[in-house]
């Protein structure tokens, strides 16, 4: 069972930067994609980004151009580098790594929060 855990999520201002980080605690070559979603409160999920083991990239239309989703198997590591913030951002962000037939493991999510 493959367990995630997420950090580096807090507070900014608009306009401001954050890294959001996930340490996998083990390799599963059954794992395909990784990345993020988020849920704002009143929300269901959504995707954020994710990156297939072959580096294909997927973003929501919001984050386009702001946010980039990067991965280190190497050290079971996925990131999302989260630039230009816009308050609308605000939301818990959950670290995924899903398998080939759709399985998704989730973290516990990490709080991220902007103001204006």
């Amino acid at each position: 069972q493959v367990q995630l855990v997420e950090s580096g999520g807090g507070f900014a201002q608009a306009g401001g930067s954050l890294r959001l980080s996930c340490a996998a605690s083990e390799i599963s070559f059954a794992i395909d994609a990784k990345g993020w979603y988020r849920q704002a409160p009143g929300k269901p999920r959504e995707l954020v980004a994710t990156i297939t083991r072959g580096g294909t990239t997927d973003y929501a239309d919001s984050v386009k151009g702001r946010f980039t989703v990067s991965r280190d198997d190497a050290r079971n590591m996925v990131y999302l580098q989260m630039n230009s913030l816009k308050p609308e951002d605000t939301a818990v962000y959950y670290c995924t790594h899903s398998t080939s037939w759709g399985y998704h493991y989730w973290g516990q999510g990490t709080q991220v929060t902007v103001s204006s």
